[in-house]
């Protein structure tokens, strides 16, 4: 059975950090593209960050500098570091892994408020 499973979350003030773990079970982890993704209410799920394999890494544009995303095959997680977080950066946080086929998290939430 697959699992991915996201921890990490919770009220964060503008300015700080958060780092948010994606631990997989149940696939040959170190194959897999590992993503983040996330959700703001009202809004459509939206691309954050991925890692491949070989530990290539992407961001999306208007995330790049303040986040980063990282992999311990060891450990079979996905780590996402999230700095100078925004208001708008409240959101669900899932993780995906993709490899011939694709598996989602549950999700972790984020807030960010003073």
């Amino acid at each position: 059975q697959v699992q991915l499973v996201e921890s990490g979350g919770g009220l964060v003030q503008p300015g700080g950090s958060l780092r948010l773990s994606c631990a997989g079970s149940g696939i040959t982890f170190s194959s897999y593209l590992m993503s983040w993704y996330r959700q703001a209410p009202g809004k459509e799920r939206e691309y954050v960050a991925s890692i491949t394999a070989g530990g290539s890494t992407n961001y999306a544009d208007s995330l790049k500098g303040r986040f980063t995303i990282s992999r311990d095959n060891a450990k079979n997680t996905v780590y996402l570091q999230m700095n100078s977080l925004k208001p708008e950066d409240t959101a669900v946080y899932y993780c995906r892994a993709n490899y011939l086929r694709q598996y989602w998290g549950q999700g972790t939430q984020v807030t960010v408020s003073s």
